[in-house]
């Protein structure tokens, strides 16, 4: 299987979470250069909330970073 993690040269959101008793990982980075990681469901949730908010594709629809 591919390596889904992220990088500044491949940008994007990648989420884990192997079973229903396991915490939920994630990690993003955006082409303006921002990173974060969490670990945890909230944590995560918080994260992906985060990312799809200011970054991603809010930098592609021409929203700036808040």
């Amino acid at each position: 299987m591919a390596d889904l993690t992220p990088t500044p040269d491949r940008p994007g959101l990648h989420v884990s979470k192997p079973s229903p008793n396991t915490p939920a990982t994630g990690s993003a980075v955006c082409r303006c250069g921002a990173t974060a990681t969490a670990t945890g469901d909230s944590q995560v949730r918080a994260l992906v909330e985060g990312y799809t908010a200011n970054h991603g594709a809010a930098h592609r629809n021409g929203g700036a970073r808040r």
